[in-house]
């Protein structure tokens, strides 16, 4: 699974490659991510009620309540920040966002963790000639976080849905990866049918993927600063 990621793109770049006009950016003055942790706010692209593309800033992870097993007291919600993609029709969680509520999430890497004491790191990036070419995960948003009392319980949250992992990512995690879409399919993602939607839920090509960084102890701002 996914837990740490990088958006080094810039504003004026993300509203040319996602096709957000200028008055639907609602950015702010953002100055692009080096690392991005669950529960922190981060660019996705939606569909505006009136049907237009904007760029927003919602927080990582789809929120659930939680009680400690010793108390019984409510403790910090769970965050759950990748979410399945054989599990989008039938999970209460994801369901009704899947159907009606696809974004896209820009990136330009992400980390998986190999190993214990200490792990090692792996940023993976696409191909391309730019050292981090930006692409767009596949994810998934929703306004309000059900069962959540305090101010968190307001909050705009995604989530980045995950397939089987291609042959690049595999021998670092066997099982999972991202979901990453080409760019002639972003508007099938954001406005298609479910059927046509699900589709897309493949893993990348490994062959237009490399490891941009390996190492232990790697920062993020050690992989937006260039190949080590």
């Amino acid at each position: 699974m996914c837990n740490l990621y990088a958006n080094t793109t810039s504003q004026a770049a993300m509203r040319e490659i996602f096709e957000v006009m200028g008055q639907r950016d609602h950015l702010g003055n953002y100055r692009g991510q080096s690392a991005i942790w669950p529960k922190y706010e981060a660019p996705v692209v939606r569909m505006s009620e009136d049907g237009e593309r904007e760029l927003v800033e919602m927080h990582w992870g789809f929120l659930t309540p939680q009680v400690s097993k010793k108390t019984g007291k409510p403790i910090k919600p769970a965050a759950w920040n990748n979410a399945r993609d054989d599990k989008l029709r039938s999970s209460g969680l994801w369901k009704d966002s899947f159907l009606n509520r696809r974004c896209l999430i820009p990136g330009s890497a992400f980390r998986e963790a190999k190993g214990r004491n200490p792990a090692t790191d792996y940023w993976f990036a696409i191909k391309g000639s730019d050292a981090r070419p930006p692409f767009a995960f596949a994810g998934l948003w929703r306004a309000g976080q059900p069962g959540i009392d305090d101010d968190t319980g307001d909050w705009f949250t995604h989530t980045m849905v995950t397939t089987t992992a291609n042959e690049l990512v595999k021998p670092v995690h066997p099982t999972r990866m991202p979901v990453i879409l080409d760019e002639q399919d972003y508007d099938t993602w954001l406005t298609g049918s479910a059927d046509d939607a699900a589709q897309l839920l493949r893993p990348f090509p490994s062959d237009r993927m490399r490891i941009v960084c390996e190492g232990i102890g790697i920062t993020a701002d050690d992989v937006a600063a260039g190949d080590l």
